[in-house]
């Protein structure tokens, strides 16, 4: 199991930059506070921004599926879990998770004086591969250290890039024309930090880890389909073991426990939201066998589906009642 935990400000290379660091993540946390007028995940106007606030601690992870994101934390704690890695991160730090991942969330420290509040923007892959060839343009350094997801701590002017950011909110025509501009500064800066070469490779074409993003993309519109490792290692042009080896170092875990996690997540979505049966939820995604999807999706979410949907529905007629609806988002 992997763990990443940072709990100081490794950027920060004395006193005074410490001090500065500490009053724009002050400023950040007031700016989400002002647009999050209750716990949850609200979207902005600016679009691929969403601002969280969270006021409760966890007793269990929340399970959910993520797309590719950065999330910049400004107060509280969170954890994440992808397969076996775990990650670990507060104040100051950033998370960069490069591509979509089933993920477990919980809310570590908060409380109604202090949420958690933090800032996520959802990731363009095709954004960031025009980027590269702006930041590396001799190609990447060598790099080998994949991982599911990053998490290092805001430098200065990262935080000062994201407040800048949602100032725009509050000027809507500034914000139409100047914060795609800072989203592309952002980018930059992620791909200009330790973890850069690492979230670049995802991107850069006919690299590795392109190739095993491109059949997780596959993966995903072809959940319900029957899988054979052979054939994604082909498509990626990489031996069985290779492609098995990669998958798994930008995943945390399998191709086959990913295809399983789609499902369940996608069934969980049309027992919720569109009121089906686990029957014929369970036939949509792809399982064969009713029992075996009930096993499955029991041991993933904790509870067997009739349960889970039930709470889950009670969860959004009303928010407050239940802790486990909290956290729900980095």
């Amino acid at each position: 199991m992997m763990m990443q935990d940072k709990t100081s400000y490794p950027t920060a290379s004395g006193n005074a930059e410490e001090r500065s660091l500490n009053v724009e993540t002050t400023r950040l946390a007031r700016l989400i506070d002002t647009y999050t007028p209750h716990d949850g995940t609200f979207g902005q106007r600016i679009p691929g921004l969403h601002l969280n606030r969270y006021s409760r601690v966890n007793v269990d992870d929340v399970k959910t599926f993520d797309s590719p994101s950065l999330l910049v934390v400004a107060q509280g704690r969170k954890t994440v879990t992808v397969g076996q890695d775990v990650y670990q991160f507060g104040r100051s730090h950033m998370l960069m998770f490069p591509i979509a991942l089933p993920i477990a969330v919980k809310t570590t420290q908060a409380s109604p004086s202090e949420p958690f509040l933090s800032v996520k923007l959802s990731i363009d892959p095709h954004r960031v591969a025009e980027l590269v060839r702006i930041v590396y343009p001799q190609g990447l350094p060598a790099g080998r250290n994949w991982s599911a997801g990053y998490v290092i701590g805001a430098d200065l002017g990262m935080l000062q890039a994201v407040t800048k950011l949602l100032d725009y909110l509050s000027n809507p025509s500034e914000a139409e024309l100047l914060a795609p501009l800072v989203m592309d500064e952002i980018l930059i800066r992620v791909l200009r930090s330790p973890i850069g070469v690492h979230v670049a490779e995802i991107c850069f074409v006919d690299s590795d880890m392109q190739r095993v993003a491109g059949t997780i993309a596959w993966l995903r519109n072809h959940f319900t389909e029957q899988m054979k490792i052979a054939e994604l290692a082909e498509m990626a042009f990489m031996s069985e073991s290779s492609f098995h080896e990669r998958f798994k170092a930008v995943t945390s875990m399998s191709p086959l426990q990913y295809q399983k996690a789609l499902r369940l997540h996608e069934a969980r979505r049309l027992m919720v939201s569109k009121s089906m049966d686990a029957t014929t939820a369970c036939r949509l995604v792809g399982y064969v066998s009713a029992s075996q999807f009930s096993r499955d999706y029991s041991r993933f979410f904790g509870s067997p589906p009739s349960r889970d949907v039930s709470g889950l529905r009670q969860q959004i007629l009303n928010p407050s009642s239940n802790d486990k609806g909290n956290g729900n988002s980095p």
